[in-house]
């Protein structure tokens, strides 16, 4: 079973959202509350209480424990895009994009044998990127 919470029409780039979300990626809820709490970035802050409400909704709704849970899933998509113009020389204007994502964190619960893992550290190679 998995819990599920959106953020639409989030004013921030879809890419900038991007760079807080693989922090986060296949972590429990207690280390990711922690590095979304300590992460320089305006994202992290609308990423925080997203986390929230997703936790929230799986003990609330799906009846699940918080401590086992983790954020299985999470991704931003592009939303609307807010053309605007910016004045230049010889009257002339260069398109300014202000970009807006839709954000979806989706968290799940750690069975028995996975939950030695994550607190060994070993979560399924999310680490290894290169």
């Amino acid at each position: 079973m998995e819990a599920k919470a959106h953020l639409k029409y989030l004013r921030i780039s879809p890419r900038k959202v991007g760079i807080v979300l693989d922090l986060i990626r296949s972590k429990p809820i207690n280390l990711a509350i922690g590095i979304l709490e300590h992460t320089p970035k305006s994202a992290s802050w609308h990423l925080l209480r997203l986390l929230k409400s997703a936790v929230s909704n799986a003990v609330n709704v799906h009846g699940m424990q918080a401590s086992n849970l983790y954020v299985s899933c999470c991704y931003a998509c592009p939303g609307p895009t807010f053309k605007r113009m910016q004045p230049v020389s010889k009257g002339r204007g260069h398109r300014i994009l202000k970009r807006s994502s839709h954000v979806t964190i989706i968290l799940n619960d750690i069975s028995e044998p996975e939950k030695n893992k994550f607190e060994k550290g070993e979560n399924d190679g999310a680490e290894d990127k290169s």
